[in-house]
């Protein structure tokens, strides 16, 4: 079985072909992304290997179909980079990964909230500029004195919760679907009373098109308590991005960190130097560092996470080759 993985990172290689011993599938490694332009490297493959932001649309899976390609993988939990009717109606086997290390994004969310609260992005910008003079915005609220919002109380949203926890912050929790067990780390709240009172709040719920499509808009912020931050280490198409840089620009928020946008592959994984980034909210939102700090889409980029993610794909077409069904199908 020949299998092409896109978006394989040099550090990642080591993992695919360690995992892959007790496999012995084909791997074609591509370093890019899935394109337009280079599908046609899916050729001669029966399978094909995703990530997140692989373009998988109408043109690239009638491509899939003609070329041979049996099996549509994602080693990633999300799936909107797939047009998934349309890979249906053309017959292809696909799964994806139900989820991975929470420690991973929670790692993140927890190391970006902490350092807006904190302040430390703006330390390192002032010794950056040679400025070492303590000034007024380095002044911060002790965490233990905080409270921390979690919106999407799964396993990396409680893992997020733990953390601050140990912190000796109060966490609160917004859930459609509270979990009693998660009661022991964080209290459920409602949304509005969430807002209200936490001075970060921390984004890990799945985007759900036609139901929570920005989410966090102008009404949302507005509900924020002053002076808060924001994290998303969850999906870019959760915040409308246009009303969240408003919300800092007017001092509303102190900050936010962003590990997803949308749209993102029009400026993640890609080098700009002295030019503009190429979408206006996010160049303005850029001019604003270091009160926002984007991250590009790295929340899963560690060993454990990354192992999980090759180790679930490969069974996942072990599977479907051994039974013709896969329980991680969608």
């Amino acid at each position: 079985m020949k299998i092409v993985c896109y978006g394989v990172r040099d550090t990642e290689k080591p993992f695919f072909e360690n995992i892959n011993s007790k496999f012995g599938y084909e791997l074609v490694l591509i370093k890019e992304l899935l394109t337009h332009e280079n599908i046609e490297t899916a050729k001669g493959c029966q399978a094909v290997m995703l990530r997140a932001n692989c373009v998988t649309d109408k043109i690239n899976l009638d491509k899939f179909k003609e070329y041979g390609v049996e099996y549509v993988l994602t080693r990633t939990v999300g799936t909107n980079h797939i047009d998934i009717n349309y890979a249906k109606e053309l017959g292809f086997k696909m799964a994806r990964v139900p989820f991975y290390s929470p420690n991973a994004v929670g790692e993140l969310a927890v190391a970006l909230g902490t350092g807006l609260m904190r302040n430390t992005f703006y330390m390192a910008e002032q010794m950056r500029k040679k400025n070492f003079r303590a000034d007024d915005f380095m002044f911060a609220q002790e965490i233990r004195n905080s409270v921390v919002g979690i919106i999407g109380t799964g396993r990396i949203g409680v893992t997020v919760a733990q953390a601050f926890k140990g912190m000796g912050a109060k966490v609160l929790g917004y859930d459609p679907y509270p979990n009693k067990a998660n009661e022991s780390i964080l209290e459920y709240v409602t949304l509005d009373e969430l807002l209200k009172q936490s001075d970060m709040v921390s984004l890990h719920t799945p985007y759900i098109p036609n139901q929570n499509f920005e989410m966090v808009n102008k009404e949302f912020l507005s509900k924020m308590k002053k002076g808060s931050v924001l994290v998303n280490a969850a999906r870019g198409e959760l915040i409308n991005h246009k009303d969240l840089l408003d919300a800092i620009k007017s001092n509303h928020l102190k900050g936010a960190a962003l590990d997803t946008l949308q749209n993102e592959t029009e400026i993640f994984y890609k080098t700009f130097g002295e030019s503009s980034l190429p979408k206006g909210v996010y160049a303005d939102m850029y001019e604003l560092y270091p009160r926002i700090i984007f991250t590009p889409h790295i929340g899963s980029y560690t060993d454990e996470a990354v192992t999980n993610m090759i180790e679930i794909s490969l069974e996942n077409l072990k599977e479907f080759i051994e039974t013709g069904e896969c329980k991680n199908t969608f």
